[in-house]
């Protein structure tokens, strides 16, 4: 019914990090939001009100069509605490989509104490691990860090904004979140496309290309019959 990707997290300005935990939460709440735009429920179940890390399960509106459920399908992934999947199914859940889950799985739940830290999550969900490693790294080793984050230096990302990043791109997520095809690119005027196969025949060049072949077939035979 509907499919996101991370690789166009760039149009909401999330244009590094397309990877990480807190990347794959916007997928999901990508995901989310524009399901339900497509089924006209998005200003019925608008999710979450905010990323706090807080545990969050839609529930039906009186009245309302009922929220739209789904289960997470990992397949083959991984599912370990602190496994990405699992990024993607909060971020689809706090979007607005009724996913039956708990809260084991999220970075912050402590399995011998079996609490849960909400802030933990939140950290995660804003990329702030990221931020830390950032900080740390650079106080470490700069020249390591300049390699590491070489994306990150030139997209102007710092540990200091990656937090403002991820809440602008949740907001402009929230904004517009139906997908937008690329454009397709130009060549400048006088340049042809290059092809790495040979054109495709028309009919009547197929067929004028059967006509050679047979008449190359025949004089070879006519000759050996000469002979």
């Amino acid at each position: 019914m509907a499919a996101a990707y991370s690789h166009e997290l760039p149009r909401f300005g999330v244009k590094v990090g397309l990877t990480n935990y807190a990347s794959t939460y916007a997928t999901g709440l990508l995901l989310a939001r524009r399901l339900l735009k497509k089924l006209k429920l998005d200003t019925i179940y608008a999710g979450a009100k905010e990323a706090n890390g807080e545990e969050y399960n839609v529930e039906d509106v009186d009245g309302k069509p009922g929220a739209f459920q789904c289960f997470l399908d990992v397949g083959l992934a991984r599912t370990s605490t602190g496994a990405r999947v699992f990024a993607a199914l909060k971020g689809a859940a706090d979007g607005g989509l009724h996913i039956p889950h708990s809260v084991k799985r999220f970075p912050g739940y402590d399995k011998d104490s079996k609490e849960f830290k909400a802030d933990v999550l939140r950290k995660y969900i804003f990329g702030l691990h990221v931020a830390d490693y950032m900080k740390e790294l650079k106080g470490d080793d700069e020249e390591a860090y300049k390699k590491q984050f070489s994306g990150y230096i030139k997209a102007g990302v710092t540990a200091e904004s990656i937090e403002a990043m991820y809440k602008k791109a949740h907001a402009e997520i929230r904004k517009d979140p139906e997908f937008k095809p690329k454009p397709k690119k130009t060549l400048p005027e006088g340049k042809k496309q290059k092809r790495w196969t040979r054109a495709p025949l028309n009919r009547a060049q197929r067929n004028d290309r059967v006509r050679q072949k047979k008449e190359s077939f025949l004089k070879k035979v006519a000759a050996l019959a000469d002979n």
